[in-house]
């Protein structure tokens, strides 16, 4: 349910801009996907953990925010990170 440390740098390594880069919102993005799949999983198996699906609902929205963002600033770089993590839109 919770992202390790080592999954972090992994994504990061992946998805950053620039060499010093830890917070761009395609970073952001990568990272709070791993964290709604995970919870994902863990909703699948607890159906009544409600308050595990309102962090979840929490999740989406502010992912949402920043494809939104993205989407405004960047149309090519909302593609790539949309393609590069498969979310549907």
């Amino acid at each position: 349910m919770t992202i390790t440390k080592e999954r972090k740098t992994e994504l990061i390594e992946q998805f950053k801009r620039g060499d010093s880069d830890t917070g761009s919102a395609e970073v952001q993005v990568a990272i709070l996907t791993s964290r709604i799949n995970g919870l994902t999983d863990h909703l699948r198996s607890h159906k009544k953990d409600f308050a595990g699906r309102r962090g979840l609902l929490m999740l989406v929205s502010r992912r949402r925010r920043l494809l939104d963002y993205l989407k405004k600033i960047d149309p090519q770089r909302y593609l790539d990170i949309i393609h590069r993590l498969n979310i549907r839109k």
